[in-house]
């Protein structure tokens, strides 16, 4: 089952000077670089502060920028002909939004938007495609985690189709904590159930059986994770 939803409304990325003490770089792709390499990404691109729900990239839409997620969480939708969408993957500091353009694709496959509010390295499509040629460790790196989020979509789809509803919140709250850090993921059960691809009554009592059980506390939008070994 999927859920309809609406184009986002949010507001986009803001910019933020890199020198207002709010953009330590966390991103693991570009801390893996040669400093070379490091050094020419961060002369490219623009600091940005993405709030809920601001949309990266649109389905069968021109890619203008990819964001190296500094923290936060995104949200991969693929979007049906009618409009319905289903969540196929999520990616933190660990990703990079616009992957299509390492393969010279310049539309997305997918919708893209921010659901955890957080930061990114914001780059120019126009400037990325064309220079990976010449960073080949950027580009292995792009590419891996490229095969690295494929991975993650299979291993989301024979959840969805194999596990309970109590399984794949499980997996989507591991998930989600693994790429913000912290015990505490804040969100709302209309969005789970979106991303579970189930009505919000099956998360309202999925969560409250995680709840009832010492797994999670669950309150106005934040769930605090209590308990991850149960929760795996």
């Amino acid at each position: 089952m999927t859920k309809k939803l609406t184009r986002p409304r949010a507001a986009g990325p803001q910019i933020v000077p890199q020198n207002d003490g709010r953009s330590a770089l966390a991103n693991t792709i570009l801390l893996a670089l040669p400093r070379t390499e490091r050094d020419w990404v961060l002369s490219k691109v623009q600091f940005v502060e993405i709030p809920r729900g601001a949309l990266l990239n649109e389905m069968a839409a021109p890619i203008e920028f990819g964001y190296f997620i500094n923290d936060g969480l995104a949200s991969i939708l693929n979007v049906m002909g009618n409009g319905k969408s289903v969540e196929v993957g999520l990616t933190g500091k660990e990703g990079f939004v616009g992957l299509p353009l390492i393969a010279d694709f310049t539309t997305s496959p997918n919708r893209v938007l921010m659901q955890i509010p957080g930061s990114a390295y914001r780059i120019d499509a126009r400037i990325l495609a064309p220079a990976l040629r010449n960073h080949l460790k950027l580009e292995k790196m792009l590419q891996r985690y490229s095969q690295e989020l494929a991975m993650q979509g299979t291993q989301v789809a024979a959840c969805n189709r194999l596990h309970t509803v109590d399984q794949r919140l499980a997996r989507w709250l591991l998930m989600s904590q693994d790429r913000v850090g912290g015990d505490k993921v804040s969100l709302t059960q209309e969005f789970l159930a979106h991303m579970l691809g189930t009505r919000r009554a099956s998360v309202t009592v999925s969560a409250g059986r995680l709840q009832s059980g010492g797994l999670i506390s669950y309150q106005r939008g934040d769930v605090l994770i209590k308990s991850r070994e149960r929760l795996e």
